[in-house]
């Protein structure tokens, strides 16, 4: 008895599994379970799963609506633009917001911490400095640099316990649920001049060192330990999390401040100082009178303490019974998210959010009937349209002639936008990077809602962008010790000073200033990570400023600014000339330009253009080393790792686009010559591509060949070679296909054989003058002519344009004839007619977007390497890479293959193949009306189309290009692979030590297959294109120096595909074969579920199987044995091992 491996594991889970749900992004617990149907059951027939309509009786159909009805529907086309987005907005609040059974837990457990604290018992007087009172297992949350301090400290227990921020007002989201307290310090233990110096800040820190050891006793937690508020250094807070199922639940995190009204608030301006250089530095001041340096940050941190409860009161009197206002704010958290600008150290966060949303309603931009989906409009266009670096904003309204004016805080901080009371800047964290991000962010936001797409929703709120996924180049600066030195270089002592000695937010501002000043045209966004804020336990020290591992910068690029290796500077004779001089230092020298002046120029050496894109690395490394004396070991800058998979052997510095050049400037001068042949019957009407070459995007691109006579035995009679048997196979040589269209003529015959000879004939004409009047060498037969130009070989197809429709021509027995679809028809429409039109789209695609060749290759690259290249056309993945350019919201077009690949596995691994056809609207032909209507056609006819249905304005309901697969199950093990793949290469270009090895997730995973069959490397002429390049492999048989040859090279002989073909004619029925074209040394074999089904006895099936008694009868099975021992027979000389993984079938 034989019978294969469950099905589940044949293909890694993939086509036995009936779903596979997309990974629950983060930051919005189960989005996507509801709000959108995002479940893929491919593996399934595809009339299951399908998105199908409500079927409704005719009485409820013709029913009169409701007033309520009625109501509902007058409100969706009021505030919202259509009735589907309004109900993904309605599952997604529900999603995320706090069920009341949860809340009744919460609130239960803020009582139990409400009482704990109360009762933590007080601590006598002592000098701050004396700590040897504080209980051994717990550490001060603070660096105490320097120690020494004035002042006394006592503890007491709270005065009062409040609950502040977002949960109260019912904005907060899930999965973080934080619930912010703050502890009101008792006068007693504060004194006069506790503003100074750090004091306030050391009580404020053994307050909650006192409190976490009392707390961390009881048993009610589950775990206390310390954090940094927003990752303010100087301000830890305690987080509490309840013990057992609740763990998750919540954390309750506790903020001490002091009483109200305690600090002046003249004393906080952010033109004061209240840490002195004398303290601090441990020196004078210089002796010449020069004022104390201001210490506006350090005055915020205080102030901030001060106006917590104010700022919740203000909250809940603008926000408190208005539902459309917290449903935006809601909504602006998890767009805030979803883009990663609400973590960490200076992040826009939520609290900004709802605090902008007071200052529109005060404004009345915003009015409390809105809708949250009105909120998160008009909060966007807020931001799109101002830049509060330039002219801040205040909700203070009072015209106190005391209070300081907007100037002084925009001299203070990047971004301002003060409170109520006017003297408090919101945004004194934020950095000038990360809000122009939010800007930026902002701005696509609004242009994809304007543009009303149907998927506008999933776009903005559901789909995540990390900086890796988001930027074109990445880079990491690790150790970030290394920026305390920069700090020294900057001599930022005024800064170190203000942020209490956090030198990582002293040389953020400096640094990215310097940066985006220097890659100038190239850059069209610079932003940084914002490290995530640590957590510590409460017997450990707190973490050091170089803890929080290493800082991310992103690069968004301008392709049009990229590829200039020139940086222009002024005139030499110029004052400004100086100053370039300085910024730039030994890379500025003068040179003469064609126009006769003379200017400073920097010039960086970049040859191809791989080494274009990359020279942004150039310029950062320079100027950090040059300004901040970070070396250049310190700058992991991750840009082009993955470009060494679609490098050619001896091109290391370049990624092919300029052999992809040179092979189409010589098909240009080709159809130069076939436009001027002289002697043709019938003139040439139009030459077109129709080969991957000519639109770039060849994984490998040809080069110009030379045979190597030694290796082959030329066959005079026919002016060709044939490979020698004693030699290695000799090099791949692909034709490119070259469509060559004639003009109309009565002459043409009307039947399609006669057709086919007359083309046959044009086919020798076309050889014999293209050797008579230009000297080419040519090979013609009756289907193509081809040609040897500077050493490609381009295969010239003839084609007459009423061809396919002669084919279509049908005849009744009555004589009548009609038009109807053939096999032979359909494909050739496609090969002259829609795959010459691809081409030039795609052509003219790569003139637009210069990154498009090097995603589509490494796109391609990919599919092959998983052993999964037979199943998809080169054109189907062409198209869903050209999908990434033309349609890449709520991104914008890649400007590096990197980045470009990274969201190409996003897109295969998450995209609907089931429900939803793939719309390449090339060249924008397709208006929005046509795309609805193709939509809508799709799912009438879905049982009838291919698995996998890629739409264009030439092809809009056949998907010609995938009519012949992939199945659903190797769809659905492209899915999984592509959902595996993406992590594993973001941690790896997300490791600031490295990216380690790059080609792990190019490798196939092999454990899969039921046989291997490994082919011998001497007969794989494409050997060196191997994922793992081998270091030695056999000569080819090609000459080092290309010159004119006088023989036609072999064509398309490549054994291992040869083999392939014979072994799927032989055992298709029984297997299927899986190799990886570009040098793969292994031929994958799955047996096929139902070939293990015994089978009656037939004399006319015997191929491949045996026969056996069973019951009584004859029945046949596979004989494994046999058909091994033929996988190794047929592939004589290129097989070298048969491995039969037996403990995968039952024989």
């Amino acid at each position: 008895m034989m019978g294969p491996a469950p099905t589940g594991e044949q293909l890694c889970g993939a086509i036995g599994e009936p779903e596979v749900m997309e990974p629950a992004l983060e930051g919005t617990g189960k989005e996507g379970k509801k709000a959108s149907s995002r479940k893929r059951t491919l593996a399934e027939p595809p009339a299951k799963g399908l998105l199908q309509p409500v079927k409704l009786s005719r009485a409820e159909l013709y029913k009169e609506p409701t007033n309520e009805e009625l109501n509902h529907l007058r409100e969706t086309e009021i505030l919202f633009h259509s009735s589907l987005l309004r109900l993904q907005v309605e599952e997604l609040l529900k999603e995320v917001r706090l069920s009341e059974k949860k809340k009744d837990r919460i609130d239960a457990f803020l009582r139990e911490v409400n009482q704990r604290v109360v009762r933590v018992p007080s601590v006598p007087e002592t000098e701050l400095t004396d700590q040897a009172w504080l209980p051994a297992g717990v550490r001060v949350p603070l660096h105490q640099v320097p120690y020494a301090v004035k002042g006394c400290f006592r503890f007491l227990p709270p005065a009062q316990v409040t609950v502040v921020g977002s949960y109260l007002l019912g904005t907060c989201i899930r999965p973080d649920i934080n619930v912010d307290v703050a502890l009101t310090m008792p006068r007693e233990i504060l004194q006069d001049k506790d503003g100074l110096n750090q004091r306030y800040f050391r009580k404020r820190a053994l307050y909650l060192a006192h409190l976490a050891y009392h707390l961390a006793q009881d048993p009610l937690f589950g775990s206390v330990c310390f954090s940094y508020t927003n990752g303010c250094h100087l301000k830890p807070s305690l987080l509490l999390r309840p013990r057992g199922k609740d763990e998750r639940l919540v954390t309750v995190r506790l903020h001490p401040c002091p009483p109200p009204d305690f600090f002046r608030p003249c004393r906080l301006l952010p033109t004061k100082n209240n840490v002195r250089s004398a303290w601090y530095r441990g020196q004078s001041p210089a002796g010449d009178g020069s004022p104390e340096p201001p210490t506006p940050h350090y005055n915020t941190w205080v102030l901030q303490d001060t106006a917590l409860e104010s700022h919740l009161q203000l909250l809940s009197t603008m926000l408190g019974s208005a539902q459309g206002l917290k449903d935006g704010v809601a909504l602006l958290k998890v767009w805030l998210r979803q883009r990663e600008l609400d973590k960490g150290q200076g992040g826009f966060t939520g609290f900004l959010v709802s605090m902008l949303v007071v200052f529109l309603v005060s404004t009345h931009k915003i009015h409390t009937t809105m809708s949250g989906y009105q909120v998160l409009r008009s909060v966007l266009q807020f931001l799109a349209t101002t830049d509060l670096t330039v002219n801040g904003i205040s909700l203070c309204l009072s015209s106190d002639p005391s209070l300081p004016a907007l100037a002084d805080f925009h001299q203070a901080f990047s971004v301002v936008f003060l409170d109520s009371s006017g003297r408090l800047n919101l945004c004194a964290d934020v950095t000038a990077s990360t809000y122009h991000q939010v800007q930026y962010e902002a701005r696509l936001s609004m242009t994809l809602l304007d543009s009303r797409a149907d998927d506008g929703f999933q776009l903005l709120l559901m789909t995540p962008k990390p900086m890796i996924r988001a930027f074109d180049h990445v880079l990491h600066l690790h150790p970030l010790s290394r920026l305390q030195a920069a700090c020294h270089r900057l001599k930022l002592w005024p800064e170190l000073q203000d942020n209490g000695g956090d030198y990582v937010s002293a040389a953020l501002g400096p640094l990215t200033t310097l940066l985006e000043q220097g890659l100038g045209t190239r850059l069209k966004l610079l932003a940084h990570s914002r490290p995530p804020v640590p957590e510590w336990g409460i017997s450990q020290d707190p973490p050091k400023h170089k803890g929080s591992g290493s800082l991310t910068l992103g690069l968004l690029l301008r392709p049009e600014g990229l590829t200039s290796v020139l940086e222009l500077g002024p005139e030499a004779d110029q004052p400004e000339a100086a100053k370039f001089r300085q910024f730039w230092g030994f890379r500025s020298e003068l040179r003469r330009f064609q126009d006769g002046a003379i200017r400073e120029a920097v010039v960086w050496e970049a040859a191809s253009m791989s080494q274009k894109r990359l020279i942004p690395h150039q310029v950062v490394t320079h100027l950090l080393a040059l300004h901040t004396d970070i070396p250049e070991t310190c700058v992991h800058y991750v840009g082009g790792p993955l470009d060494a998979l679609i490098q050619g052997l001896k091109q290391t510095s370049s990624t092919g686009e300029e052999a992809l050049a040179v092979a189409v400037c010589c098909y240009d001068d080709l159809s130069r010559l076939l436009w001027g042949l002289e002697g043709l019957p019938l003139t040439v009407s139009a030459v077109q591509g129709a080969h991957p070459v000519l639109r770039y995007t060849e994984v490998f691109p040809p080069t110009p060949v030379r045979p190597a006579s030694s290796f082959y035995e030329p066959l005079q009679e026919r002016s060709s070679l044939l490979p020698r048997l004693d030699k290695p196979c000799p090099a791949y040589v692909e034709p490119m296909t070259v469509v060559c269209h004639l003009e109309g003529s009565g002459q043409w015959p009307q039947d399609a054989e006669a057709v086919q000879r007359v083309r046959a004939a044009f086919q020798l004409r076309l050889a014999e003058l293209l050797t008579q009047q230009h000297g080419l060498q040519c090979r013609a037969t009756a289907t193509h002519t081809d040609v040897l130009k500077d050493g490609f070989v381009f295969r010239i197809r003839v084609a007459y344009q009423r061809e396919p429709q002669i084919l279509k021509e049908v005849q009744s027995p009555e004589g009548m004839i009609s038009l109807r679809d053939t096999p032979a028809s359909l494909h050739l429409e496609r090969d002259t007619r829609q795959l010459p039109l691809l081409t030039s789209a795609l052509h003219g695609l790569q003139q637009q977007h210069p990154a498009f060749s090097g995603v589509a290759r490494l796109a391609k690259r990919w599919v092959r390497a998983q052993l999964l290249g037979e199943d998809f056309t080169d054109e189907s993945l062409d198209l869903v890479a050209a999908a990434l350019f033309l349609h890449p919201e709520p991104f914008t077009p890649p400007s590096s293959p990197q980045v470009g690949f990274l969201r190409f596995l996003y897109l295969v691994s998450t995209f609907d193949w089931k429900n939803n056809p793939l719309i390449v609207n090339l060249n924008n032909e397709l208006t929005v009306e046509e795309q609805v209507e193709i939509r809508s056609g799709f799912l009438a006819a879905r049982t009838q189309l291919p698995v996998m249905v890629i739409v264009t304005p030439q092809d809009r309901k056949h998907s010609v290009w995938t009519q012949d697969g992939p199945s659903a199950q190797i769809l659905q093990q492209l899915v999984v692979l592509a959902a595996e793949a993406l992590p594993m290469l973001e941690k790896q270009l997300m490791d600031p030590r490295g990216p380690g090895d790059i080609r792990t997730v190019f490798r196939p995973p092999l454990d899969i297959y039921d046989v291997l069959i490994r082919l011998s490397p001497r007969h794989i002429p494409r050997h060196r294109q191997a994922v793992d390049s081998p270091a030695a492999s056999f000569c080819r048989g090609l000459l080092s120096q290309p010159g004119p040859s006088s023989l036609m090279p072999v064509l398309g002989y490549d054994p291992p595909q040869l083999y392939l073909m014979q072994l799927r004619e032989a055992f298709g029925d029984l297997a299927l074969f899986f190799y990886d074209q570009h040098g793969g040394e292994v031929i994958g074999v799955l047996w096929k579920p139902t070939s293990f089904q015994p089978q009656p006895f037939k004399a006319s099936s015997t191929k491949g199987r045996m026969v056996m008694s069973r019951g009584g009868e004859l029945v046949m099975v596979p004989n494994v044995e046999a058909i091994l021992e033929d996988f190794a027979v047929l592939g004589e000389g290129l097989v070298q091992t048969v491995e039969a993984r037996s403990e995968r079938w039952t024989v």
